[in-house]
């Protein structure tokens, strides 16, 4: 796939994902921060449909930190490995408290110095609370950015490297959501919706396929 192709490409996602942010319902980058620690091999439903209760009650490190782990674990206990997430949350709020005046930091480093925080889940607060261009290369984009001809790799950080070698500064800032919706809406994993895709004729599986 030659750079015009996926400039196009990324414009036809753009055209047709217009507006494309997380599903996460978050009000506040600490909320979107636990939010996305909680969405680790969890869907983004079961997520907003605990923190709606959670943020009601305890939206800051220092009421969650009230809270206590077992008091958290009662709001997130229908999230997958909540017993994990809790003790990292609760590690992750105590060192907001004691190393950033309860702020979410801006930085790389700091973010994945924090509990529960990988280079996935820094690359995506650094991209929807703080703006920067970053891909966080989860199940949905690895199996997209490989099935379509964007990247030809086998591990999460070499199709993160390869795709902000191709992708069109324009387009960087959003391409992270316009690849995570396309996946989980039309280029999903057993049997991709290629009938409905507007990047079609730019894809190396349809191209493969098709006939």
């Amino acid at each position: 796939m030659n750079n015009q192709m996926i400039y196009r490409l990324f414009e036809q996602l753009k055209l047709a994902i217009p507006k494309p942010t997380t599903e996460l319902i978050y009000r506040s980058h600490f909320e979107l921060l636990i939010a996305v620690v909680l969405s680790a091999q969890a869907t983004d439903k079961s997520v907003n449909k605990a923190t709606r209760h959670l943020f009601a009650v305890a939206n800051t490190p220092e009421k969650i930190l009230e809270l206590g782990e077992d008091g958290l674990k009662n709001f997130i206990k229908t999230i997958g490995l909540f017993n994990t997430k809790a003790t990292h949350i609760m590690a992750l709020c105590q060192k907001l408290v004691e190393l950033h005046n309860g702020e979410v930091p801006k930085t790389r480093a700091e973010l994945e110095n924090l509990a529960g925080v990988g280079r996935k889940t820094a690359n995506v607060i650094l991209n929807t609370a703080f703006g920067e261009p970053t891909i966080a290369v989860d199940t949905h984009i690895f199996r997209v950015a490989n099935r379509i001809g964007l990247a030809n790799a086998k591990t999460v950080l070499a199709v993160e490297n390869e795709l902000l070698k191709v992708i069109p500064e324009k387009f960087k800032q959003d391409a992270h959501h316009l690849l995570i919706l396309h996946g989980r809406y039309t280029c999903i994993a057993r049997k991709p919706l290629c009938e409905n895709c507007v990047i079609s004729g730019y894809c190396d599986f349809f191209q493969l396929t098709a006939h």
